[in-house]
């Protein structure tokens, strides 16, 4: 224990992390369908509140876990689905096309470290980039499903696509 850090029996994270554990991988794993993945995702989550900080502010403890885990578990199926999306293109390449081993697993990285990059976005600029390169869907498309106007459309992608090029260039 650091010096001055609160006695664990006296520490709101501690207190929320004992008391609701339990409940949140078993919530988590009926969605997931996985004990292991349901695990992680806990994990996940209680770093997320550590990281968030005002623990001993939450009013309705359940309620705040399944919003932060739901909203890692979202991040997480898009991560997967934008691997997906690289590994079907890799499947259709005719073989004398395909790229090596290397060549593949660099650029999983690369998708790994896009979705980092896309993680500090707030959610809706993130969906808009989402379905711009993804789904390959028009502002006036991601506008009407987003519930904003086209112009916001162009601001999400300016700011996301913006992100991401700063992220390659490091």
């Amino acid at each position: 224990m650091t010096r001055g850090a609160a006695p664990p029996w006296n520490d709101p994270v501690h207190d929320l992390y004992a008391e609701h554990r339990n409940w949140l991988h078993g919530w988590l794993r009926r969605r997931v369908g996985s004990s292991t993945d349901a695990a992680d995702l806990v994990q996940d989550t209680f770093l997320a509140v550590v990281s968030g900080g005002g623990a001993q502010d939450i009013r309705a403890p359940r309620s705040f876990l399944a919003t932060v885990a739901g909203r890692i578990l979202i991040r997480r199926r898009q991560r997967w689905k934008l691997e997906q999306s690289y590994l079907e293109q890799l499947a259709a390449a005719p073989a004398e096309h395909a790229p090596s081993a290397e060549a593949q697993l660099l650029a999983l990285e690369t998708l790994r470290a896009l979705d980092a990059a896309l993680e500090g976005l707030p959610c809706k600029a993130r969906q808009a980039f989402l379905m711009a390169h993804l789904e390959l869907m028009s502002y006036s498309e991601i506008a009407r499903r987003l519930g904003v106007s086209s112009s916001s459309v162009k601001q999400y992608l300016t700011r996301a696509n913006r992100q991401c090029l700063f992220l390659m260039a490091c």
